[in-house]
């Protein structure tokens, strides 16, 4: 099955000029929701009353003559932990059910909502975003749709399977450890992380407040850009959301290479991964003429002090309803929070003290290179269900290794696109496109510039088949 939509520049550009309504676009939106959702569960809950009144209204505006934005008609779909008016935010969990219902929209989604874009509804994640598998106890596992027996990643696991399944051109999800960036990858789409406070995480439920990223999931260079220069912006509600002026990225994307300084990462980056991840990167790297290598020391004790960071503020998020409710809790993100809980205060203030000295050592690269090359996961999406995989010739258990190659860089807040590589036939792969804090318009120019190359794309599943 083709994707259902064009990509969103051309379909808000085909509602602004007449040539289709926002109310026909959402109503197909819906309809594939309804047919293809009980398959890939990437929705858990569809709001397809409000979304119809919300594409009317840009109808309307259109009639007026007034603007109706640069997304006005574009269905989209958030990740179950973004506030959205009228609903619970159930961040994937069965406790937040009995929350009351948000009484406004996250930052983001009005940000979206107000260039025209038309919610369709929340998608299903890991419990408490804890988890790089989006197989979830209480609301089932979302399904890749490239092969519905294989997993999404995680833990924005629906937000990516309903971009690439054609459902909607657009979702927004968050990224503490790779959680963007996996999903990507398995599903075969472009998803951004950027840098830590660039957008607003402002009415969102946490996981890790000092690692929570939040960005966009689409299916081109060109929608990826559009939306973070529309998200981006200041907000006194989020206490880390950058004062910066929003640095428009859409202009950039035609640039090319040149004057990038562009490196592969070797040694950790590369250790633990298949054979066929390492031939994508080297693609990747052949088509950018990429010849350099470069070390991330200790990038192994950095993932180490992200999974403390993360156990630790995770943890301390849920103490009461561990100690009151534990049943109510997946048992595989209980069981997590729960040794979060007893790692020793030494360990947490030690695992930041390292995060800066880490933070300071990987950004003296970036005197030496502008891009970084690495892989998004060390193997193609694994089966749902499944417990271990293969690393460096040794069984190790899957969920906290999946994001193998993405948590050092988390840790310390750096701008990466994953990128989806061509390949015929075969389940999805992605490449991390890495820059310095505060350059997504680099990142997002070299994806444009691979895509433009014909390397990287978003392949296009057969639901139906």
């Amino acid at each position: 099955m083709s994707p259902s939509f064009p990509d969103a520049t051309s379909l808000a550009h085909s509602v602004r000029n007449h040539e289709v309504s926002a109310t026909s676009i959402v109503s197909t939106a819906i309809a594939q929701i309804k047919k293809h959702n009980p398959l890939l569960n990437c929705f858990t809950t569809v709001l397809a009353e409000k979304a119809m009144q919300d594409a009317a209204a840009v109808d309307a505006a259109i009639t007026a003559g007034k603007d109706p934005g640069v997304l006005a008609g574009v269905p989209f779909g958030v990740k179950d932990l973004f506030d959205v008016a009228g609903i619970p935010t159930l961040a994937g969990s069965k406790i937040n059910a009995e929350h009351p219902i948000a009484a406004q929209d996250a930052t983001l989604v009005v940000r979206l909502k107000q260039a025209g874009a038309i919610l369709v509804g929340a998608q299903t994640m890991d419990e408490y975003a804890y988890g790089f598998v989006t197989e979830n106890s209480h609301y089932g596992a979302s399904r890749n749709p490239h092969n519905p027996n294989h997993m999404t990643g995680g833990s924005s696991g629906g937000s990516a399977s309903s971009v690439a399944g054609g459902l909607v051109p657009l979702s927004l999800g968050s990224d503490t450890n790779g959680s963007i960036r996996v999903p990507s990858s398995f599903c075969g789409i472009f998803g951004l992380k950027p840098t830590y406070g660039r957008l607003s995480r402002a009415h969102t439920y946490p996981f890790v407040g000092s690692l929570d990223h939040l960005g966009p999931f689409a299916r081109s260079v060109r929608d990826l850009a559009l939306v973070f220069d529309l998200l981006q912006g200041a907000d006194p509600a989020d206490p880390v959301c950058t004062q910066r002026s929003p640095q428009l990225c859409l202009p950039e994307l035609t640039k090319g290479l040149e004057g990038l300084r562009i490196a592969v990462a070797d040694d950790y980056f590369v250790k633990g991964a298949d054979t066929e991840v390492l031939t994508a990167l080297e693609t990747v790297a052949k088509a950018l003429g990429a010849t350099q290598h470069i070390t991330i020391s200790e990038a192994h004790r950095a993932r180490a002090a992200a999974f403390i960071i993360s156990a630790c503020e995770g943890s301390n998020l849920h103490l009461e309803d561990l100690r009151q409710r534990p049943q109510d809790f997946d048992f595989a993100t209980r069981d997590r929070f729960l040794a979060g809980a007893l790692i020793p205060a030494t360990w947490y203030l030690q695992a930041q003290k390292f995060r800066r000295w880490y933070r300071d050592r990987v950004r003296e690269l970036f005197s030496q290179v502008d891009i970084i090359l690495a892989p998004t996961t060390p193997c193609p999406a694994p089966l749902i269900g499944q417990k271990t995989l293969m690393l460096d010739g040794q069984e190790v258990l899957l969920r906290p290794n999946v994001g193998l190659y993405t948590q050092p860089l988390s840790l310390i807040g750096l701008p990466i696109i994953s990128v989806p590589v061509q390949r015929s036939g075969q389940l999805p792969l992605g490449i991390q496109v890495i820059a310095a804090p505060y350059n997504e318009s680099l990142v997002l120019r070299v994806a444009a510039y691979l895509e433009a190359q014909g390397v990287v794309s978003a392949p296009v599943p057969d639901i139906d088949g």
